[in-house]
C-alpha cells in the first residue's frame, strides 16, 4: 500500500515495531508490535486489532518483562 504522507513515494510493509506510551506516571514500551511501516519516510500504522490489544495490555498492566533504563533529556 502507498504511504498515506501526500508527498512520500513509499510504500507500506509489515514489520514489528517498539511502541511507547505514557500512561500516568509511567512509560510503558511494548515490544515487537505488528506494524505497516512506510519505507522510505517511516510513517507507523497500526491495524484496528492492534491498537485494540495495546489497550488491553494498558488496562491490564501486570509485572514487566523486563526493565529498561530512562534517561531525560536536560
Amino acid at each position: 500500500m502507498k504511504c498515506s504522507i501526500a508527498t512520500c513515494p513509499g510504500e507500506y510493509e509489515p514489520r514489528r515495531v517498539t511502541h511507547t506510551v505514557r500512561t500516568g506516571d509511567r512509560i510503558v514500551v511494548i515490544d515487537h508490535v505488528p506494524a505497516e511501516v512506510c519505507s522510505v519516510c517511516g510513517d507507523v500504522l497500526f491495524a484496528p486489532e492492534t491498537v485494540r490489544r495495546i489497550e488491553e495490555l494498558l488496562a491490564n498492566l501486570g509485572q514487566p518483562d523486563g526493565v529498561v533504563p530512562l534517561f531525560e533529556y536536560a
